[in-house]
């Protein structure tokens, strides 16, 4: 049916894509009742959604789209975002290095990024993009403690997260109300009290940590873009920070269904 509608509508895949993803049967939560379990245990007839990891390029998008530094320009040449120093030096002796986009190049979307096959883009490859020596029909799906160690500790991520944190901040007057705003915001609906209630003691505990070692907020916040306002509690951003970095790591967040 869908092959039929596609060459239908004049083969518009904008068209084909809205009537899949608006479909009730996409739309379908992950929950397996022992009734699909009995009739459809591999899920062929489609009776239950589907639940699995966000590839790499749409984990770092959806990242940048959260923390507001997406940039959304269409087309125009490969860009160089940020990635950890040295990886190029190493493959090439020293010969070849990184050249770091500027301004917001660097926070394009991952379609944009500059690949090449022998030293491919480190948090992407870790996710398992593709080498793109060959067509790749569907992509391998690995779960490995380095995945969380990009998600945590990337170069790109601390960005992002610096940029949340801020957009946290700025968002209500009251702690809760800020994580009320963060948790609508990444996982597209309403919070639940018992997700609150842990990311308040976190932030109390890492705001007092950070008043008490200033020089830790500091190194946290260096962003080579986008100084520190002069306005803003050090300490407050840099715990803010943190909880937006707990955010991008919920399981609803790197995970459909």
């Amino acid at each position: 049916w869908l092959a039929t509608e596609f060459v239908s509508n004049g083969w518009d895949m904008k068209a084909l894509l809205k009537t899949i993803v608006m479909s009730s049967t996409y739309r379908q939560d992950s929950t397996t009742l022992p009734v699909h379990l009995e009739k459809d245990p591999d899920n062929r007839l489609l009776s239950r959604g589907a639940r699995y990891r966000l590839e790499a390029e749409m984990i770092r998008d959806q990242a940048l789209a959260l923390s507001g530094l997406l940039n959304r320009k269409l087309g125009g040449p490969s860009v160089y975002p940020v990635q950890p120093e040295g990886i190029w030096r190493a493959a090439f002796n020293g010969q070849r290095t990184w050249a770091t986009s500027k301004d917001n190049d660097r926070f394009r979307r991952g379609l944009y990024t500059f690949w090449r096959r022998t030293v491919p883009y480190p948090s992407m490859a870790t996710f398992d993009a593709p080498s793109r020596e060959i067509c790749t029909i569907r992509r391998i799906s690995t779960n490995t403690p380095l995945q969380a160690m990009i998600t945590m500790n990337d170069p790109v991520f601390i960005e992002i997260a610096q940029a949340l944190g801020e957009r946290l901040f700025l968002s209500g007057d009251t702690p809760q109300a800020r994580i009320e705003y963060g948790l609508q915001l990444c996982l597209v609906r309403p919070p639940q009290p018992e997700q609150i209630e842990p990311l308040l003691k976190l932030y109390q505990s890492e705001l007092a940590f950070y008043k008490a070692h200033p020089e830790e907020a500091e190194k946290l916040l260096e962003n080579p873009l986008k100084p520190i306002s002069a306005q803003y509690d050090k300490a407050e951003l840099a715990a803010w920070t943190i909880i937006a970095n707990v955010l991008l790591n919920m399981d609803g967040v790197l995970t459909k269904g």
